[in-house]
């Protein structure tokens, strides 16, 4: 990662004015709370996994609380009859769970694969809090549907969390309210009756109607969204045909320009948790480990997520800021199309005549593609949701959470050039049908104040899990505090990609590869998806062989060579190979490609005609890549300087996107101005262009 470190170079000039305005976080003016909610409930995601001290007790509260049922039923309330006012008529229907996850009813099926049975709760609502709450104490995706027998609610067992559809049977003798994580239904081209062709990308504004139910309803309900004329369908995915790889074709292409931000005017009110501080010996300059793995997440850092209990407490933006953005890789999940930033600063509204005031600075954030511009060839808008927001005015809480360590080192050192900042340098990995994975390195940043010189330290890499789909915005969890060394090969912080089993895409089997940077080319590396925290379950490519013994920065068992900079590969249905896209480190703003060269066409286990006992990511390690070309030259930064954070976002155009077989495909990259970051242009544009690959 040593060259993309240098390729962040330009970061110095304005983080140095930034070094000395850091503010420590809102004061208490700037929040106009007319009433706080406990701390423990608004505890983000990620505090809670990694915590082993005392301070674990503060957020499991919060855990408990924020996924209980809704209160028991009385006695004269309970019983329901068996025909129930949710199904049939609301069958196939799309709604939002309390804790803004999209699902998809189903009326009368059951399921086999049960992971947890005899569940007794209230309602059809309270058994998908069970499926959330499941998902969420797992860290993981693994309830996708949920089965609730009403005429049971005065008997046991009432609720049932599946991990599978794949095997049902109907009329088992009891009316059955079912439903299943929208994205599972799609999947399964189960058929929707009331959605919105713009369902999932609009979620955050769709209005909805509450599903109206018998006396016997909790008082928690089913927020169904508005019914539509037409329906969602699932892309599928058309393959190529022959006996050979396809070699592919370069077409046209179409820039669309600087992407527009288009901020959430909503906060959630919160009473900040007390300050945290290091003693003075911790506050040293130069690299400190502990810093990073002996503390506990900070509770000031990650999204906030919008459920039952924070939806409350919305409040509106006082100011909706300017956001000023640097580095900016993405991925396709859950239904949204997510761009996942390094450093970005917070400044008061502007205008052509006026810089605006710095108001904050994080190491990361994230923003949601609205509107779906690029579809006809214009700038696209990104939206930050409700959750990033530390106070009414616009600053933020970070995207990739934060240490204590971390966090309280940044603030009493704040002025003096030194910081530890968690950024995202490559592309979202895909993990299951809605969770996906980031290697992030963590970086100790060092600026002279005199001379202005920036030194970048790389000292080992987090592995962040996100979700996206709720109207906080995307979730990024610290699965660990550190995963891998500083003195390792920098595995996962150019990326890597996901090998589907033959469950098909978005299962649990299969594995996950990824890529380790070093000098000359990139090393590769695998594990289980269901081990990707677990350092030990790793396994390494040696150059002829798979070695659980971790090779050193020096080895040259690359999978591909080259002075790589950004680099993503995908699998290409249509020309039924690998494709590799990247920036070289020789800053010539130019996006390159290879193809891999196979002896024959390479099928997936899950596609038509594929071998389900091979896993088609490994001819990567079998067969050499075509000669360097040229994908698209990008035009350099308002400021002249060369481009950087360049990256592929698939899924963009669904059934014509190279991903399921088509030929569009959309290109990001950061493109520095050379401006002041509180004006109107800002220091950094998110630019994105089409290319079309026959």
């Amino acid at each position: 990662m040593g060259s993309t470190i240098n390729t962040l170079g330009s970061l110095q000039d304005s983080l140095q004015p930034w070094l000395k305005q850091v503010d420590p976080g809102p004061t208490n003016t700037a929040v106009h709370a007319e009433s706080h909610m406990p701390r423990a409930m608004l505890a983000p995601r990620q505090a809670q996994a990694v915590s082993n001290n005392v301070n674990e007790q503060s957020y499991q509260s919060w855990i408990l609380q924020g996924f209980s049922d809704p209160p028991s039923p009385s006695p004269s309330t309970v019983a329901r009859s068996t025909t129930t006012s949710l199904c049939p008529d609301n069958n196939g229907t799309v709604f939002r769970s309390s804790s803004g996850i999209t699902y998809q009813t189903v009326c009368g099926i059951n399921y086999d694969d049960t992971i947890q049975p005899f569940l007794l709760v209230g309602s059809f609502e309270a058994c998908i809090q069970k499926c959330d709450a499941y998902n969420y104490d797992a860290h993981r995706v693994k309830c996708i549907a949920i089965l609730f027998i009403p005429s049971r609610l005065q008997g046991k067992d009432n609720c049932y969390l599946k991990s599978s559809i794949a095997r049902s049977s109907v009329g088992i003798g009891h009316a059955v309210e079912g439903a299943i994580r929208y994205s599972v239904a799609q999947s399964a081209h189960l058929p929707v009756s009331r959605t919105s062709t713009s369902l999932l990308s609009s979620l955050s504004t769709a209005s909805s109607t509450t599903s109206q139910s018998s006396a016997s309803r909790d008082s928690t309900s089913v927020q169904l969204l508005p019914s539509a004329s037409s329906t969602i369908s699932p892309p599928g995915i058309t393959y190529g045909t022959g006996n050979s790889v396809a070699v592919p074709k370069i077409g046209g292409s179409k820039l669309h320009g600087a992407s527009q931000n288009r901020p959430t005017r909503q906060y959630i009110q919160y009473e900040r948790a007390q300050g945290f501080s290091l003693g003075k010996s911790l506050l040293r300059v130069g690299v400190n480990g502990d810093l990073s793995t002996g503390y506990d997440i900070s509770p000031q850092t990650g999204v906030l997520e919008v459920n039952i209990y924070t939806q409350n407490t919305l409040a509106p933006l006082r100011n909706v800021p300017r956001i000023s953005r640097d580095g900016g890789r993405g991925g396709y999940l859950n239904g949204q199309h997510i761009f996942m930033f390094c450093d970005t600063g917070s400044y008061s509204s502007t205008n052509s005549d006026q810089n605006g005031d710095f108001l904050d600075f994080v190491s990361s954030s994230v923003a949601v593609d609205v509107g779906m511009n690029a579809l006809a060839g214009n700038p696209i808008y990104l939206q930050d949701g409700i959750g990033v927001w530390s106070d009414n005015v616009g600053r933020q809480r970070g995207f990739s959470p934060l240490t204590q360590g971390e966090q309280a080192y940044n603030l009493a050192m704040q002025g003096q050039g030194q910081r530890y900042a968690v950024w995202i340098e490559s592309s979202l990995i895909p993990l299951d049908a809605e969770t996906g994975i980031v290697y992030a390195p963590i970086i100790y940043d060092e600026v002279d104040l005199v001379t202005r010189a920036a030194n970048f330290t790389y000292t080992g890499s987090t592995l962040l899990t996100i979700t996206a789909g709720g109207r906080g915005g995307p979730v990024a969890r610290r699965a660990v505090r550190k995963l891998f060394d500083q003195d390792e090969p920098e595995w996962g912080v150019a990326g890597g990609l996901r090998s589907w089993g033959p469950s098909g895409v978005g299962g649990n089997d299969g594995k996950v590869y990824l890529f380790g940077g070093v000098s000359d080319g990139m090393l590769m590396a695998r594990v289980t998806p269901d081990e990707v925290a677990n350092r030990d379950a790793y396994e390494y490519w040696t150059g002829s062989s798979w070695s659980t013994v971790m090779p050193g920065a020096s080895s040259k068992a690359f999978w591909i060579e080259g002075p790589i900079m950004d680099i993503d590969v995908y699998y290409s249905p249509r020309h039924q190979t690998f494709i590799a896209v990247y920036l070289t480190i020789y800053a010539d703003s130019t996006f390159y490609y290879r193809y891999l060269r196979a002896e024959r066409p390479i099928i997936p286990c899950y596609a038509p005609g594929g071998d389900k006992n091979s896993d088609h990511v490994e001819n990567l390690l079998k067969y050499d890549w075509s000669e360097e070309q040229v994908l698209y030259k990008a035009k350099p930064g308002l400021g002249g300087a060369f481009i950087y954070a360049g990256g592929i976002h698939t899924e963009y155009f669904g059934s014509n996107d190279v991903i399921n077989g088509g030929t569009r495909l959309l290109l990001s990259w950061t493109a520095p101005t050379g401006q002041n970051p509180g004006s109107a242009d800002s220091e950094y544009q998110i630019v994105t262009a089409e290319v079309n690959i026959a």
